[in-house]
């Protein structure tokens, strides 16, 4: 099977802060391993010389990865690479895609991979647009331009449950009907952050919980700033957030100055730290290795996330807000309504020996079905 992988790579210059590129970079191998030929279609290749390499130019904001195309680059890369299958990263771009199958005259199947959500929906179905997706009035139209792709795409692959349940409410409210093309194909894990929970030593009487989460208002940051004071100033337990993002292009705060003013209010937080892995896998896993359990974030559409699972498969609990994905996934005595809730929560894990060690089994065992290998697997089931 020839697979071209269309990857959209937001952070080229930051990319372990990319989840969409560390997922490519650990299944296009997995792919391969299993017998595809795969060439990945991005700025930047991934690190297996196994898989092809055709370089494209990153767009240079997340709306033109929407609304930009790019036809011709398409319609030549269909031309020379003459795949059976192409992955869509960003669903938006599908009905592109087809348009330009169709004029080089290549038949390949369309799978539209949804790594994120630009919508999601309340307790009550009530729909609502992400803000991140929604400046100046453009949230109905990317979800209308995200339907579009749903309805130009032959598979439709979704993290979880959570995140299919939202895609098929979202399609039937725009008049597509995604029929059998749904499937539900999770994350790998990264195999460079997996730790024997047998080996982890409990905290003794304090503990240290990370927050390695964009740091975005539409991520929820000032609701976890809020629990940030609250945990250091009333539980035994002291705080490290990553800064994934260091110094950011002038373009990028000029769209989105929240993670720059969120960070200077937490780097000015008594018992919080901050941190960064340098772009550094190693340096990341260290951090991760020093703390004692995850807090996930405070993202209403959050359909999944790359940072939760790295935590649970070091072993970590990672404590969260009963939410979309987080409430199916995260064990449920680490989920919180409130603030104090979660103090008790922290302060259990802190001080509780049976009780940690315990969770932190159950989180690197949530992990267990998630390698590469048995993930890659369900992506080729999904594509026959």
């Amino acid at each position: 099977m020839r697979v071209l992988y269309l990857l959209n790579v937001s952070n080229s210059s930051q990319l372990s802060a990319d989840s969409g590129y560390t997922f490519a970079d650990l299944l296009a191998p997995a792919l391969t391993d299993a017998g595809a030929e795969v060439t990945v279609a991005s700025p930047v290749p991934v690190g297996d010389p196994r898989v092809h390499f055709a370089p494209t130019i990153s767009p240079s904001t997340k709306y033109r990865a929407r609304f930009d195309a790019g036809m011709d680059a398409l319609v030549s890369l269909v031309r020379e690479r003459q795949p059976e299958v192409v992955v869509a990263n960003q669903i938006e771009a599908a009905p592109a895609i087809r348009a330009a199958l169709l004029e080089a005259g290549v038949d390949a199947l369309i799978a539209g991979y949804c790594h994120y959500l630009p919508f999601s929906f309340t307790d009550t179905e009530v729909l609502e647009l992400d803000p991140a997706m929604d400046d100046r009035g453009l949230g109905p139209s990317v979800l209308l331009a995200f339907a579009s792709g749903l309805a130009a795409c032959d598979r439709v692959l979704v993290h979880s449950s959570t995140a299919a349940s939202w895609t098929t409410a979202a399609a039937s409210r725009t008049g597509v009907n995604l029929g059998d093309k749904l499937h539900i194909v999770p994350a790998p894990r990264d195999v460079r952050l997996v730790r024997d929970p047998d080996g982890i030593t409990p905290p003794e009487g304090r503990a240290t919980g990370i927050y390695n989460h964009r740091l975005y208002a539409h991520y929820g940051t000032a609701r976890f700033t809020q629990l940030a004071r609250r945990l250091v100033a009333d539980a035994p337990v002291r705080l490290t957030v990553m800064d994934l993002f260091g110094a950011r292009s002038p373009e990028r705060i000029r769209l989105d100055p929240s993670p720059e003013r969120h960070l200077e209010e937490l780097a000015t937080t008594d018992g919080v730290t901050i941190a960064s892995d340098r772009g550094d896998r190693i340096r990341y896993r260290n951090l991760l290795a020093d703390a004692h359990f995850g807090i996930a974030p405070f993202r209403p559409g959050c359909p999944w996330s790359m940072s939760v699972i790295d935590c649970q498969a070091m072993g970590l609990p990672v404590i969260g807000p009963r939410t979309g994905w987080l409430a199916e996934h995260i064990d449920n005595e680490l989920l919180f309504d409130t603030d104090e809730q979660a103090v008790k929560i922290a302060e259990r894990l802190a001080t509780e020996p049976e009780f940690y060690l315990l969770h932190a089994k159950r989180a690197f065992a949530s992990t267990a079905d998630l390698t590469p290998a048995a993930v890659a697997a369900r992506y080729l089931e999904a594509l026959r």
